[in-house]
């Protein structure tokens, strides 16, 4: 077994030196290094409430929360030297506090464990994340409502089955993305009530017979409140199962908008152009264009549900309280935080340079008797049965298909021999305008509809 000398602030119980290999193996500070910010701040938080409750005088407080500021300035310039032999983010900055302050540093740890302060790192520095995450969801919802609204009144085919199916508007299409996007937000705040609990003071798993104040510490740091069970406050990762459980829905969003993106700029839509600074091309076909951006979201949204798997298999079998498995929580959770902040971002810059080709959408939803259900309700207006009106529409669209005709071009005689019901004013139900204009009610299509939906949602953006 190969031994190294260790100089860590824990040694004291073993009479071996760590083995080398295991002391890379389990040590997190490459990644966890990322809370280091947050570390510092809990530990301002918990210092100050010490001194608060006698445990520190003012003058160890002073020397803490001056070493602590001066080693996030040199985290930030990139002084700060980052040591494996201490393991993690919280022995690395209180190795370095202990060097500049002396047995003051020493003190800090008083009342807590890394257990409960890596616990409070994670949360902090997840609430932190939300607000990001959050700030680009909304960036990306306001794109959306300024393309709605530019194409309140562009038809193109509503599918099902990825079929045509009835006519509807780009506008409308888009606000149904805007609509995913709203729970996603609503999901996101809710979690972060969850997140913004606080368990420092819960120290290893039983508290501390130290007599200090969790509620202030909670208010210092803008917790809600202190977690409740000391056990539960170290072991707990709900939160951070949440919270991926949340980024895995925006991906399977985000997924969905790619999916269409990449079908409507194929040739064989061809209902949009991609802009250029979002595509890529061929290293042999010069023609080619590709849309790289929702592709790669596309694959980015698997990643994310695997973060999730993980994170839930981590979990399900662990024993009260915390234990060394929970070293894994992290890395899926900064790269669930990483990918949605830089997926959301490039929906975010790339939707307002989507151009609409009108008139390829217009043609695409004529072609696949879109209106065929507006005549069928035209039919039971007139005061047919339902089941028989659509006996009819299907021999209609059976001519339409023969004559290559879509419903509006067939003539009122052809269309007579269906229904003696069928009159003049059939037409003004059967063109894709009229077909839209009639969905008038609260959710439809119709572009008025839709311009009254996109104002609410304005309204409802502002107010947040």
């Amino acid at each position: 077994m190969t031994t190294v000398n260790s100089e860590k602030l824990s040694s004291a119980r073993f009479a071996q030196a760590t083995d080398a290999f295991v002391e890379v193996f389990t040590a997190s500070v490459d990644f966890d290094r990322r809370m280091a910010q947050q570390d510092i701040q809990g530990s301002i938080a918990h210092a100050t409430m010490l001194m608060n409750c006698g445990i520190l005088t003012e003058g160890e407080l002073d020397a803490i929360s001056g070493g602590l500021k001066q080693i996030a300035e040199e985290i930030i310039s990139g002084e700060f030297v980052w040591s494996i032999k201490q393991e993690d983010v919280h022995m690395n900055i209180e190795a370095r506090l202990t060097d500049l302050i002396g047995i003051a540093g020493k003190k800090l740890h008083t009342g807590r464990s890394r257990n409960d302060q890596v616990a409070t790192d994670i949360r902090l520095y997840l609430r932190s994340e939300i607000k990001h995450i959050d700030d680009q969801i909304m960036r990306l919802q306001t794109a959306i409502l300024d393309l709605a609204e530019q194409h309140a009144d562009t038809i193109m085919p509503g599918f099902t089955h990825l079929q045509v199916a009835q006519p509807i508007t780009f506008g409308h299409h888009l606000m149904a993305w805007f609509e995913m996007l709203v729970r996603d937000r609503e999901r996101l705040q809710d979690c972060s009530k969850r997140v913004n609990i606080m368990p420092l003071g819960a120290a290893a798993l039983a508290g501390t017979s130290y007599p200090i104040n969790r509620s202030m510490t909670a208010d210092l740091l803008g917790f809600s409140r202190p977690s409740a069970n000391s056990l539960d406050s170290v072991s707990d990762r709900d939160f951070a199962i949440e919270f991926t459980a949340v980024g895995s829905l925006i991906m399977m969003h985000l997924s969905r908008f790619s999916e269409e993106l990449i079908l409507w700029s194929s040739a064989q839509f061809d209902f949009i152009e991609m802009p250029d600074a979002f595509c890529t091309g061929s290293s042999i076909m010069p023609q080619k264009k590709n849309p790289d951006v929702p592709e790669l979201v596309r694959g980015k949204s698997g990643r994310v549900t695997g973060h999730l798997m993980s994170l839930l298999m981590l979990m399900k079998s662990q024993p009260l309280a915390y234990n060394k498995d929970n070293q894994e929580d992290k890395e899926p959770l900064f790269d669930t935080a990483d990918t949605l902040i830089n997926c959301l971002r490039a929906y975010a810059d790339m939707i307002p340079h989507l151009s609409a080709k009108k008139a390829n959408m217009y043609n695409s939803a004529k072609r696949g008797f879109a209106t065929a259900t507006d005549l069928a309700d035209y039919l039971v207006r007139k005061g047919m049965a339902f089941r028989d009106a659509h006996e009819v529409v299907g021999l209609a669209v059976r001519l339409g298909l023969k004559s290559n005709r879509d419903l509006s071009e067939i003539l009122l005689p052809e269309l007579q021999q269906f229904s003696s019901l069928i009159t003049e004013d059939v037409f003004d139900f059967l063109t894709l305008e009229g077909s839209v204009a009639a969905r008038k009610h609260i959710g439809g299509t119709a572009p008025d509809t839709v311009r009254s939906a996109i104002q609410t949602a304005r309204q409802a953006l502002a107010a947040l």
